[in-house]
Parts: structure tokens; C-alpha cells; sequence
């Protein structure tokens, strides 16, 4: 895993240049702490920040090979899974290849196919690949999404970077912000549209999309996207399916020349992961898995059980470490670590995020770095399988906008009234709502709720799940440490997406036909036990820090936030210890607490990031 940037322009001889590339890639050190390089024709400058996890000795980038008399480059950040079967289908057509790293395959890949490689991939990836022959440049994400790939376009130049901080540190690119962006971050916050860098000119390149930029200027298009067909599966069928597809995605995503460990929480998901990577490292004598936890300081004294959080994680965890016999690493965090981590990772997003849910993971991530390089999570089975309350529950079903967001109309009621008539937040929000539904590819002969349950899931896998995989691959990639999610896995994912709603919830349960297909992989109880999600602090101790932070920030008159709030109403509701906002505002987690939090990181990214409004 790593960091890439590079500045492509039409106008200018980029070799008198080098020390703006070289701060570009500077910025994204703590991807990449293993190494750094730079790569620089007149037209074309490119940089990376390497984090070494498959031949360490031989694979620095920018990586080039020359062909004739022509040379290609490329920078690129992430895992093919399926590099070997690449290689060796490579190799047969007549390339040689020098390492044993996944960067030469996929740039013999490209030599071979050009734009046609990013069909043959398996993995999670961004990468540019520069023809200096062509004078073109040739980028792509993975289908999912899960690295992530910014840029900014204007005539005769391009800027891209695996972080907006990359084009950021250009000269010529400020750090502004109009009206959309502050919709953004005020009514679609902490989820972003996609497409939508809410930097002003900031674009992200979309999962499944490539770019091609020449001297006839920027052509994008989509090379992947969710299919609907009938499924012809029965249920035994399909749980069978699911599970082989797991287990293979599993033991490919193992692949490492440095250590690796699994996030267990004791739910499904992460327990389904760990078996099978245990069972794995069993079968090939690579010893021991290390697993990993997290929790909080004096959370069992004050956990309580609600309809998004129904039990505690520890005494699951503990279950699943005596029956696998990992070595267990609890990591546990306290209040003022969590207050001082929402700074933190506004720099690591370069937006406000998810408050302590972030924040949580940044320090979870960062303590992981000292006894592993790669880890392997369990995000997205909840959107790909339909594991998340609101899929389940009437009002966020019959809800007309995103189920994860039914509080809108009373975060707008906190904002001020001239900004409000001003960005218009819910129209923007119902607006991004309608176009997401407009994209649902239907299926003939499905009934209300069967369509109903296709769009969930797409809103779930193109609007949420992109959420998630920002949060993780930011705050782990901020200290250097690869996080691999098996759940997204494109063939899975097409796979599951066809799968009947019936079928999704055998047995009557939510993610049923995961817990079928998981039967003898997974004890009993913890096949059968309920969902709970990523733990947060419930510690009152939270709630008191960010609500005096918030307060302090309503007495400082040179605040960047107070022109968007109204300061009375979000004073009232200190006050009240955001006893309103007692039910999730966003996703299952974010409650009173997190909204004072959300506000303090707004105030913190204005500030620190020196945003213009434009």
C-alpha cells in the first residue's frame, strides 16, 4: 500500500519543477514510510510514498520499462490478488519480469492490454500509468472503491493524488469551498456524494471508473458496475457458493512478505474472517494469527443496550479467541486520547469525519502498526448481505432519502437561516437521494419489495459503503498500515447483489444467508448472535469534552463556524447535553456526542486548512 500524486501539464516543462512534485508526494509520508520517489519527463511528474508489503528489496516506484524506444511509468497504490495468475499468463506472451512484486505485473499488464487490464484485475487499487510515446496517461480505481483516487482538472493541466492534501500542496490549487461543498459537509456529512471531493475543482475518480488525459484533453468512463439478472441459485446452492467465494477471496488476500493479523469484534463478520485466515495459517504451518480488539476505558460500566447496539463486544471476543487460540492483543483507549484524536484525523481525512469513530480507529490502527503491516476487516458484509437495522425497520424502509440520514431536517434546523437559504441542504440532500435511485439497474418482474430491497442495497453498497472504506483506508493508511476487506471482493459482490431478498434472510435473520454459509466455520452462538456495530465510548466523561469544546468554540468570535450555525440553538442543545439527539443522526453511532464532536472538527478543518469560501 502507498501514496501516489502526479502533476500532468500541457504548458509547462515539468522537469524545471521538481521541488512542487516533491512536496506533492511529501504529504503523503505516512502512507508510504518505507520509501520515497519521483519520476519526471517534460510533460508528466509523478510521486510515491512506498509502505513495502510484497518484495520490500525490489519494488520502489515510480516504476518504468521500456519497450522499443518507448517508456512506460507507473505509480500505484494497492494488492492484486490476482497477480500470479497475471504473471503467468504474462510470461507466456513474452514478458520477463525482474520482482516478485504486483506493481511490474500490473504495469506488464498495461503494456500488454492498455486500457483492457483494469478487466483482468482482482484487488484494490489506484493507479496512473504514464505512455511517453502517446503522451497520455491512463489511471483507474478498483470496483468498489476501497483506494481511493482525487484529482482536479483544468485545461492543459491535471492534479491527482491518493489525498486531497496532495493537490493541496500545489501552488496553484487553494484550499476553497463553495456552496455544493458546504451541502456536503453540513447535510450529507460525514458521507460524501460520489465523484464529489468538496474542495472547490476537487473531483474523486469514481469506483469502476477510469480516466484517459492527452493533448485532446480528459475522457472518463466506467469499466464496471453492478449488473441485475435472475438468480438461479437454491438456498443450499447459494450458501455453498457464498461460502467458497469467501474462503478463496480469504486465503488470496493473505498473501504477504510481512506480518498479518485480522480486527476481531466477535461479530460475524470479523469472526468469519479470523476463522478462516486461522484455519489457513493451520493448513500451511505460517504459525499463530495475531488478532486485534478495541475498546474503551470503563466501557462495560457504562454500555447500554440499544435497538443499534444490542450487546457488547468483549465477551464475544473472548469466546472466539478460546476456540480459534489466537494471540489476542486488547487495545483499550481513554477519553482525553479520543478528544485529542478529533484533531488529529482531520488532517489524516482533510475533512471532518466520523468524530470518535474515526478517531478510534486512527489510535486502534496506530497501536496494530507496532506488531503488524497488514490487517484484514470485515467491512462491507453489512451492505453487501443487508445486515444494517435500517434494512429491517419500517420508517427507514418507507423513509424518502437515505436511511442512514433520517435526521436531516433537524441537523438543518441547526444551521443558520441565511445559510440555509443559501445551500438549500435538504433539497440538495432529497436531489443526491433522487439521483442515486435514478441508477438502480432493475430487474423485470420484481415486485414493490423486492425493487424496494434492491435499491437498499444499492444505496447502501454506492452511498454508505464508501463511507466506511474513506474512514478505513484514511486512518490506517495515516500510520502506515494496509487494512484488506475480503467482503468486497467484486466477484462476491455480484454475486450477493443478485441474490433474492428471500434468500439474503434465510432463517428469518439478518446476513441469513451468511450465517448458512458459515455453518462449521463458526460456533453456534456466535453464528446466531445479533449484529452490533463498530464500538464507540459510552463514557460520560466523551460527552463532557467535546460539549465544553463546542461551547468554547460559540464564545470565540472569530470562529470560521459560526456563520453556518445558528449559535443560540446549538448552545441550548449543550446545554441540554444533546439529550435531542439521542437516536443516530448518522449511521448507529453518531448521537449527541459525535454531532458536538462533528462541529469541533469543522471548526478544526476551516481553521487549520485556512478553507476560503468561494
Amino acid at each position: 500500500m502507498c501514496g501516489i500524486t502526479g502533476w500532468i501539464d500541457w504548458n509547462k516543462d515539468l522537469t524545471q519543477h521538481p521541488s512542487v512534485l516533491e512536496n506533492m508526494t511529501d504529504t503523503l509520508a505516512p502512507r508510504g514510510p518505507d520509501a520515497a520517489g519521483t519520476w519526471i519527463v517534460p510533460r508528466c511528474a509523478l510521486g510515491h510514498r512506498r509502505l513495502s508489503v510484497m518484495d520490500p528489496a525490489n519494488g520502489a516506484q515510480p516504476m518504468t520499462r521500456k519497450v522499443g524506444e518507448n517508456t512506460f511509468a507507473v505509480v500505484y497504490n494497492g494488492e492484486l490478488y490476482n497477480a500470479p495468475e497475471l504473471k503467468r499468463e504474462l510470461e507466456e506472451r513474452g514478458h520477463r519480469f525482474r520482482t516478485t512484486c504486483d506493481t511490474e505485473v500490473l504495469l506488464a499488464a498495461y503494456v500488454e492490454w492498455g486500457p483492457g487490464c483494469v478487466d483482468r484485475f482482482n484487488g484494490i487499487f489506484a493507479f496512473a500509468a504514464w505512455n511517453n510515446e502517446e503522451q497520455s496517461l491512463f489511471a483507474a480505481r478498483d470496483r468498489l472503491g476501497v483506494k481511493p483516487f482525487f484529482y482536479a482538472y483544468t485545461e492543459g493541466r491535471l492534479l491527482f493524488g491518493s489525498e486531497p492534501k496532495a493537490i493541496l500542496a500545489h501552488p496553484d490549487f487553494p484550499a476553497q469551498i463553495n456552496g455544493e461543498g458546504l451541502a456536503e459537509i453540513f447535510a450529507v456529512g460525514p458521507a460524501r456524494t460520489p465523484g464529489h471531493g468538496v474542495y472547490k475543482n476537487l473531483t474523486e475518480l469514481k469506483p469502476g471508473h477510469c480516466l484517459t488525459l492527452d493533448a485532446n484533453g480528459l475522457r472518463i468512463r466506467a469499466y464496471w458496475k453492478l449488473e441485475s439478472r435472475p438468480h438461479e441459485d437454491d438456498v443450499e446452492a447459494t450458501a455453498a457458493k457464498v461460502q467458497e467465494l469467501l474462503r478463496d477471496t480469504v486465503i488470496r488476500q493473505l498473501a504477504s512478505d510481512v506480518p498479518v493479523c485480522t480486527l476481531l469484534s466477535g461479530g460475524l463478520d470479523s469472526s468469519a474472517l479470523t476463522s478462516l485466515a486461522a484455519s489457513y495459517y493451520k493448513d500451511q504451518g505460517l504459525g499463530t494469527l495475531h488478532t486485534f480488539s478495541v475498546d474503551y476505558v470503563d466501557n462495560d460500566k457504562h454500555f447500554k443496550a440499544n435497538a443499534f447496539q444490542p450487546n457488547a463486544d468483549a465477551p464475544w471476543i473472548q469466546r472466539m479467541t478460546d476456540h480459534l487460540g489466537t494471540v489476542h492483543h486488547p487495545i483499550e483507549f481513554d477519553t482525553p486520547e479520543l478528544v485529542e484524536a478529533l484533531r488529529q484525523v482531520v488532517s489524516a481525512r482533510d475533512l471532518p469525519g466520523m468524530a470518535d469513530v474515526d478517531g478510534s480507529l486512527y489510535l486502534f490502527c496506530r497501536e496494530i502498526k507496532k506488531h503488524a503491516t497488514v490487517a484484514i476487516s470485515g467491512e462491507a458484509a453489512d451492505e453487501i448481505f443487508g445486515g444494517y437495522p435500517w434494512f429491517h425497520r419500517e420508517e427507514a424502509l418507507n423513509a424518502d432519502t437515505f436511511p442512514w440520514s433520517l435526521a436531516t431536517p433537524d441537523r438543518v434546523n441547526l444551521l443558520s437561516k441565511d445559510f440555509v437559504d443559501w445551500v438549500k441542504p435538504e433539497q440538495y440532500v432529497k436531489e443526491r437521494y433522487r439521483q442515486a435511485l435514478s441508477e438502480v439497474p432493475r430487474l423485470a418482474g420484481e415486485n414493490q419489495q423486492q425493487n424496494r430491497m434492491r435499491e437498499m442495497s444499492y444505496l447502501n453498497i454506492t452511498r454508505f459503503m464508501p463511507t466506511l472504506l474513506d474512514r478505513k483506508d484514511r486512518m490506517s493508511m495515516a500510520v502506515g498500515l494496509e487494512v484488506r476487506v475480503p467482503f468486497c471482493d467484486h466477484r462476491l459482490v455480484e454475486y450477493v447483489w443478485n441474490i433474492p431478498w428471500e434468500i439474503k434472510t434465510s432463517g428469518d435473520r439478518e446476513k441469513g444467508i451468511l450465517r448458512k454459509a458459515l455453518r462449521g466455520v463458526l460456533p453456534e452462538d456466535v453464528l446466531t448472535r445479533k449484529k452490533s456495530p463498530y464500538p464507540k465510548t459510552h463514557n460520560p466523561n466523551y460527552l463532557a469534552a467535546v460539549r465544553s469544546w463546542v461551547l468554547e468554540i460559540l464564545d470565540d468570535s472569530s470562529s470560521p463556524l459560526l456563520q453556518f450555525i445558528d449559535v443560540a440553538k446549538i448552545r441550548a442543545l449543550a446545554e441540554d447535553d444533546g439529550g435531542k439527539f439521542d437516536l443516530p443522526w448518522f449511521g448507529q453511532l453518531m448521537t449527541g456526542p459525535q454531532l458536538f464532536a462533528y462541529l469541533a472538527q469543522v471548526d478544526t478543518w476551516l481553521r487549520q486548512y485556512k478553507v476560503a469560501i468561494r
